[in-house]
């Protein structure tokens, strides 16, 4: 893991300070002010403040690319923060919008176990899935912020409007939609232009979409980033004088080869459909690729662990539930979602993964970068600071 020791989840709260907010998020557990969150991550006053977030983009994945794919983010003064764990969209953007760990949101992968039907819940698409507000309860920023007549105003596309994983994580603010980033940072200087805006977000996903189809060490990715950093300096270039401009992500990213391992040597993909060792007395494989949450059969649990042990050696962190609580893997894991995390929790290291082709998509067997596990590269993201 990464030795930073501020965290994602304190971004959104800290800008929120920085425009003059007094929210307190979790006030019946370790209460975070806003105000005081803003001086921890050094952001002075300001009159109003913009956070974008790219998806995907890991602060080694930044820095390796450098000022010659991304002059204005990667010259721009930044910091480094780290993701929750799963170091995923889900658990992250939940993380963002409530400054609250998985283990407090149930937001604890790409897809988990619904306790309430056995089934796997993709927490993107949330088909068939319960209520995202009853099962994320907490208070976000956003609706702390409406609470005291405190604008702010989300801008993405079209169908994160009203989705479930924005109802779940970040629900409470205005949504305003964009399709292209160019469309994206226009509409975003407009709302920066409104006077009763405090606090403005957009999101980008597309470096984190040509990171898993072409590898983030591909050309097509280099090519994304740089398309970024010249709307990112151009909105920076563009902001209402006052503003603050800050830059940061929800996870980095790693390439997991298609063939042979180059860590560990041997197949960088292992199947579960096709290898007994990690089939056996498993009932449900959840999370992704990099971290696995394995629902084994009823008294199969010690064997699973044991034959999951065997089976990935030293490719994996593999722990039962309560060695992975304790761990602080999660944070502060709620009761109610005991039963999401696996029965056996393996992380992957290097550059290998976990599939499940009884499970996944053929499209998503095959896709080359990753994230999800415990590694700095996929958990350590940048705060980047464009404006003022």
């Amino acid at each position: 893991m990464s030795a930073t020791s501020a965290w994602l989840g304190e971004v959104l709260l800290g800008t929120a300070g920085a425009v003059g907010s007094d929210v307190v998020v979790d006030p019946d557990g370790a209460a975070l002010r806003a105000g005081v969150v803003a001086e921890r991550l050094g952001l002075a006053p300001a009159r109003r403040a913009c956070l974008v977030v790219v998806d995907g983009l890991g602060l080694h994945n930044l820095l390796a690319a450098g000022t010659a794919v991304a002059p204005a983010l990667a010259g721009a003064s930044r910091s480094a923060l780290r993701s929750a764990f799963p170091s995923t969209t889900a658990t992250n953007m939940a993380a963002l919008g409530t400054g609250l760990p998985g283990g407090r949101t149930g937001l604890l992968g790409y897809t988990v176990r619904d306790p309430a039907t056995g089934r796997l819940l993709n927490l993107i698409s949330w088909h068939g899935g319960p209520e995202p507000t009853t099962w994320q309860r907490h208070p976000t920023v956003f609706e702390l912020m409406a609470e005291r007549d405190e604008l702010a105003v989300s801008v993405g596309p079209w169908e994160f409007d009203g989705s479930p994983l924005t109802r779940a994580a970040l629900r409470g603010a205005e949504y305003e939609s964009a399709e292209s980033l160019a469309d994206r940072v226009d509409r975003t200087l407009e709302v920066l232009a409104e006077p009763d805006v405090r606090l403005t977000t957009m999101y980008w996903g597309d470096v984190d979409k040509t990171g898993h189809h072409h590898g983030w060490r591909s050309e097509e990715w280099r090519t994304e980033l740089a398309h970024l950093d010249t709307q990112l300096a151009r909105l920076a270039a563009s902001v209402p004088p006052g503003t603050l401009l800050l830059v940061t992500a929800d996870h980095g990213m790693i390439d997991v080869p298609r063939g042979d391992s180059e860590v560990f040597g041997g197949p960088a993909r292992l199947d579960v459909a096709a290898r007994p060792g990690l089939a056996d007395g498993v009932a449900l494989v959840a999370g992704e690729p990099r971290i696995c949450h394995v629902h084994a059969e009823p008294g199969a649990a010690a064997a699973v662990l044991a034959s999951w042990r065997a089976e990935l050696g030293e490719r994996a962190d593999v722990r039962t539930r309560d060695e992975a609580i304790a761990a602080g893997w999660f944070g502060e894991v709620e009761d109610r979602f005991r039963p999401v995390v696996g029965d056996v929790v393996a992380a992957m290291r290097g550059d290998v993964a976990v599939v499940d082709s009884r499970t996944q998509t053929a499209a998503s067997l095959v896709l080359v970068g990753m994230h999800g596990s415990r590694t700095d590269a996929e958990t350590t993201v940048p705060l980047i600071r464009l404006a003022p």
